[in-house]
C-alpha cells in the first residue's frame, strides 16, 4: 500500500484505529515475518542459491511448493514455500508489501489474529497453486499470503466504511482495491506469475477478515452469526478442494530414488572402467597368466556389471518418472557390458585373439549413455 500514504490516508487511519487506542503490542509478527524471509535468503544464498534468481533444484531442496513432491506426503512445503523466494527482486517486492500493509493491518486485527490471515492466506493460496498448476512448476513465495492481509484489510474497510469519511474511505479502499486488481491482471499476462496463489490468498484473507473481525463501532446481535456461517462455507470449500487435488503424474520420492541409482551406477562405471583398463595393461606387459587375467575380468568387472545390472532393475519406479528412460538406458547399458566382459574372460582364457576383439567391439559399442539430468520440474511460479 505504499502509493497510498499521505495526510488523508493517515487521518483515515487514525479514524478507524482510534478504538484501538492501546492495544500495540510488544512482539511485532509483521517485523518477525519480514525477518525470517530475510534470513532464509541469506542462508539459501550461502549454499548456492542466486543472488537475481535462484534455480527450482535450489527451491526444491529448501521445502517449495511443487505437485509431485507435496502430494507425494511432502505436505509441509504448503508452509515452508511462503518462505522462498527467487531472487532479491522476488524478496524485495514482497517485503515492501508486506511492511506497508501488514503493520497497519496487524494493528487492526491484533497480533493473533493478524498471524492466522496471513498463515491461512498463505497456506490456502498455495493449496489452490497445487491444484491449479499441478505438477507443472514450482512455487514459492509470500504474496499469497500478503494478498490475504490486503484481502482482510479491504474487508474491514467495508465493514467500517460509515466511521470513515467518503473521501479517506474512497482513497484507502480503492487503493488497494487497485493494488490488487492491477497486480492480479499482470499475473496473468506476465509468466512465471503464480497468480492461483494470490487469487486463493486474496479470497482466503477477505474470509478470514470477515470472520475475525471484532467490530469497533457497536455490536450487532446477528453478527456472530454471520461469521460463523461464513466460516462453515469457507471450511466446505477447503474441504473440497483437498478432496479435489489430483494425484501426482508422478512421485517425487521414486524420482528422487531413481538419481541415487543412476548416480551411484555411474560412480561405479567408472571404477569398473579403471580396473579394466589396469588388467588390460598387465595382459600386454606379461605379469599375470591367462588364468589369472580371466578370473581378474570374471570378479572385477563382470561380477560388479552384474550386480549393478540387479540393482537397477530392482529399481521399479512409475513411467512417468522423469529418470525412468536414463533408468532403462543404464539398466540395458550394464547388461551389455556384463555379456560382454563375461565373453573377454572366456576368449583371454583360452587365449582366443578373435573372441577377445570381438568382446572389446561390443563393450565399445556398449558405450555409457550420457542420461541428462530430467527437468523434474518446471519454470518456477512466484506467488
Amino acid at each position: 500500500m505504499t502509493a497510498k500514504t499521505g495526510d488523508r490516508t493517515v487521518r483515515g487511519t487514525q479514524l478507524v484505529l482510534e478504538p484501538l487506542r492501546g492495544r500495540r503490542a510488544l512482539f511485532s509478527v509483521t517485523t518477525f515475518l519480514i525477518a525470517s524471509n530475510l534470513l532464509v535468503a541469506i542462508a539459501m544464498l550461502l549454499v548456492g542459491a542466486g543472488l537475481w534468481h535462484s534455480s527450482s533444484a535450489v527451491q526444491m531442496a529448501w521445502g517449495a511448493n511443487f505437485g509431485p513432491a507435496t502430494k507425494d506426503g511432502e505436505w509441509w512445503r504448503l508452509g515452508t514455500a511462503m518462505f522462498l523466494h527467487f531472487g532479491v527482486v522476488h524478496l524485495a517486492m514482497n517485503m515492501l508489501a508486506l511492511w506497508d500493509s501488514g503493520r497497519l493491518v496487524e494493528r487492526i486485527f491484533g497480533p493473533a489474529r493478524f498471524a492466522a490471515i496471513y498463515f491461512g492466506s498463505g497456506l490456502a493460496g498455495n493449496l489452490l497453486s497445487l491444484i491449479v498448476q499441478g505438477d507443472r512448476a514450482v512455487s514459492g513465495g509470500a504474496s499469497g499470503a500478503i494478498f490475504g492481509i490486503y484481502g482482510a484489510f479491504l474487508v474491514y474497510l467495508l465493514h467500517e466504511r460509515r466511521r470513515l469519511h467518503p473521501g479517506d474511505f474512497r482513497w484507502m479502499f480503492w487503493g488497494a482495491a487497485a493494488f490488487s486488481g492491477i497486480t492480479l491482471t499482470l499475473g496473468f499476462l506476465i509468466p512465471g506469475i503464480d497468480n492461483a496463489a494470490h487469487v486463493g490468498g486474496l479470497v482466503t484473507g477477505a474470509t478470514a477478515g470477515f470472520v475475525l473481525l471484532k467490530p469497533v463501532a457497536g455490536k450487532d446481535p446477528s453478527f456472530p452469526g454471520k461469521q460463523r456461517m461464513v466460516a462453515a462455507a469457507f471450511g466446505l470449500v477447503v474441504a473440497a478442494l483437498v478432496v479435489s487435488i489430483p494425484d501426482p503424474l508422478y512421485r517425487w520420492s521414486e524420482e528422487q530414488a531413481a538419481r541415487g541409482e543412476i548416480r551411484e551406477f555411474i560412480g561405479e562405471d567408472a571404477r569398473i572402467n579403471a580396473r579394466l583398463r589396469s588388467i588390460l595393461k598387465e595382459g600386454r606387459t606379461g605379469g599375470a597368466s591367462f588364468e589369472q587375467l580371466a578370473g581378474r575380468i570374471e570378479t572385477e568387472v563382470a561380477e560388479p556389471y552384474e550386480q549393478s545390472f540387479e540393482q537397477l532393475s530392482a529399481l521399479r519406479v512409475g513411467p512417468g518418472v522423469p529418470s525412468a528412460a536414463a533408468l532403462d538406458q543404464l539398466r540395458r547399458y550394464a547388461e551389455a557390458r556384463r555379456d560382454a566382459s563375461h565373453a573377454l574372460a572366456e576368449g583371454v582364457r583360452k587365449n582366443d585373439p578373435r573372441q577377445i576383439r570381438d568382446a572389446l567391439s561390443s563393450a565399445r559399442q556398449a558405450a555409457r549413455p550420457q542420461p541428462k539430468t530430467p527437468p523434474a520440474e518446471r519454470p518456477p511460479q512466484k506467488p
